[in-house]
Formats: structure tokens, C-alpha cells, sequence
């Protein structure tokens, strides 16, 4: 697989400072005004299916409604589940929000503390308060493989332009990979590919700003694996 073309080039942004792009609309980390988009925090310029993103370069996640994220549980009572999403605040999971029918006061005999899972974000109120939903399809209880943390600004470089790293990952390792716009991704497969997966994921969050990333990844997992999959984009 060859290296993503860089089509416009990776820039560190400061609060404040306009973005001189055309033919995008704001997004993520970013306000506009006076018809003109602004970056909101300090962090690296991006871009996705026609907007641009100021992603920092550090700090917790920043709930989005829509986004898919892994969660770990942290307090159970009679009808809500209490999440920790690596953001400032947890979230809630109701009853009503997963796809059994709970009796109340029975929720821990579904979902128990130290439990991890997959969710979406349903709502972010005004004031922050967020609330997730295991009622869709794919959406789970993750009962086997590991999970492991990146910065939440580097899961565009693990996810690559058009998913072509994940694919790269997931066709070199045979692992079944998910990566949650938190930062947290899980890993399931053979012990073998849940370790190369994770050498690969923490080579890419150290080398994130690095041109050529893609094919330096793809050497290393043709190397350690013996293998040339040739994968398309």
C-alpha cells in the first residue's frame, strides 16, 4: 500500500489563528467568524470529508453526539450504568438504552462495574452532561481481546485516510480492531496479532506527525509477519 498523499500539509496551529483553506467547512476544534474559520485550541490541522479539525495534541476526549466510543464502567445503580470515557465527565446508560429487557434493580447482572463496552454517544447538554446508548447494532459488551489507550487526536492516523491504516492492521495482524474517537482500541485475535497490533498502534501514536508514515508501518508489519498482502486502498 503506498503512503496517503498528503494533500494539504500538516500544520501546528495556535488558538485564534485563521485557516487559510478553501472549499472546507468548520469542524472539530474549530469556530468561525467574520466568514472565516478559526482554530479554538492549540493542535494539528486536519481534515475529513470536507471539514477541517484542529485536533489537540493533548488533554482528555471531548464527547461528540454520534461518535462511537469504548467505555469502562464505573458505578452500577437500580436503573443507570455510570461510564468513564477518558472525558472530564462520566456517562450515563439507562435501562432503556441497551437491548435487554432489565428489571429493575437487575442491571448489574448485565453490565457490572470493570465492565468494558461499546457505545455511541446519544446527547451532550449544555452544561456537558452526556448520555451513550448500547441500543444499535455492533454496539456491545467487549468480553474478550485487550483494550489500549492512545491520544484522542492521534485516532485519525491510526484510522487512516479512507480507514486504509486500519485495514492495514487488521489485514496484517487478523485481529478484529476498533478504535473509538476516545482513544481507547480494542484488539481481539491470536495472542501473536494482539501483540503486533500494539507495536504497530504505539509506532504510529509516537511518529503521528511523521510524513511516510504509512508505508514505515507497512514495512514493519511486512517484516514481522513474513507477508505481503498488497492491500488496495
Amino acid at each position: 500500500m503506498s503512503e496517503d498523499k498528503e494533500v494539504k500539509k500538516r500544520e501546528l496551529l495556535l488558538p485564534g489563528d485563521v485557516i487559510e483553506e478553501e472549499d472546507v467547512k468548520p469542524g472539530r476544534g474549530t469556530f468561525m467568524k467574520d466568514k472565516k474559520i478559526y482554530a479554538s485550541k492549540l493542535g494539528v490541522k486536519t481534515f475529513r470529508a470536507g471539514y477541517v479539525n484542529v485536533a489537540a495534541q493533548s488533554g482528555r476526549y471531548d464527547p461528540k453526539r454520534g461518535d462511537k466510543v469504548i467505555g469502562t464502567v464505573t458505578d452500577v445503580n437500580s436503573s443507570i450504568w455510570m461510564i468513564d470515557l477518558n472525558a472530564p465527565f462520566p456517562a450515563v446508560l439507562h435501562v432503556n438504552d441497551v437491548p435487554w429487557r432489565v428489571e429493575f434493580g437487575d442491571t448489574a447482572s448485565y453490565i457490572d462495574v470493570g465492565d468494558a463496552v461499546l457505545v455511541k454517544i446519544s446527547n451532550v447538554d449544555e452544561l456537558k452532561k452526556v448520555q451513550v446508548t448500547m441500543d444499535e447494532e455492533g454496539l456491545r459488551k467487549l468480553n474478550s481481546g485487550q483494550i489500549i489507550e492512545i491520544a484522542p487526536s492521534q485516532v485519525p492516523r491510526v484510522i487512516g485516510r479512507k480507514g486504509s491504516m486500519i485495514t492495514m492492521l487488521k489485514g496484517y495482524t487478523g485481529c478484529r480492531i476498533f478504535v473509538g474517537q476516545n482513544g481507547r482500541i480494542w484488539i481481539d485475535g491470536d495472542i501473536q496479532g494482539q501483540y503486533l497490533a500494539v507495536k504497530a498502534i504505539k509506532m504510529i501514536e509516537e511518529k503521528a506527525q511523521a510524513l511516510g508514515l504509512t508505508n514505515a508501518v507497512e514495512e514493519f508489519l511486512k517484516k514481522e509477519t513474513g507477508k505481503d498482502l498488497d492491500l488496495e486502498e
